[in-house]
């Protein structure tokens, strides 16, 4: 089995990255890890923000390995994520700013409420016509192993092309999925159901591609 430490404590995350990975994997979090250094997420891009954040996270894991049961037994490896919405008529907005979007317009340097981030995603595309609300969300996952100097970083990136849609539909997923729709659906991810999502969302097109690294070996 695959050990890997995932730098997130969002708990519904890692529970999607779990049931796309599958009994090979077994996914430890931040949450196993309280101290962990905090990452502050400034690149430009999902790929620059994923390899910062598994490359503390593994310089710190190896750091403490003689302190912690949970780090002596692995070494393992780190996974992090970078991903977020993208939408042509917003020239690429939100993009790695998908998670604090609402926050820019007050300077504030934490994420912002899910309302808040669909309310001005909506308010910015009131005047789009349909034929030009295309969107797609992107994940980039870095995979590092734990050791005296990490400098390997491996990128696997994913897309899941769609449209943005004039008001949210269903209770499923988080973020901005009741607004997305993904292409050859009519349904949002809100609406889909984790089943659905997790075989077509950028997510999990990521997923499979580290899942071939580790099946090729």
């Amino acid at each position: 089995m695959t050990r890997l430490i995932i730098a997130t404590r969002n708990d519904h995350k890692v529970g999607e990255i779990q049931t796309i990975l599958g009994a090979d994997f077994e996914c430890l979090t931040l949450r196993h890890f309280s101290n962990a250094t905090e990452v502050v997420e400034d690149a430009p891009d999902f790929r620059g923000n994923a390899v910062k954040k598994a490359l503390a996270l593994a310089y710190w894991l190896y750091g403490q390995r003689d302190g912690h049961s949970v780090t002596n037994e692995i070494p393992g490896f780190v996974l992090a994520d970078d991903s977020g919405l993208e939408v042509d008529a917003l020239n690429g907005a939100p993009g790695v700013h998908s998670a604090r979007f609402a926050a820019l317009d007050i300077g504030g340097a934490g994420n912002s409420s899910t309302a808040e981030n669909n309310e001005k995603l909506l308010r910015l595309m009131r005047d789009v016509p349909l034929g030009k609300r295309f969107a797609r969300f992107r994940c980039v996952i870095a995979l590092t192993a734990v050791g005296p100097d990490p400098v390997q970083v491996e990128t696997f990136e994913g897309a899941c092309e769609g449209r943005i849609e004039t008001s949210p539909r269903g209770l499923g997923g988080f973020g901005y999925d009741p607004l997305f729709t993904p292409n050859g659906y009519n349904q949002t991810f809100g609406e889909l159901g984790e089943a659905v999502k997790n075989g077509l969302s950028h997510r999990s097109k990521a997923l499979a591609a580290l899942k071939q690294r580790f099946a090729v070996q």
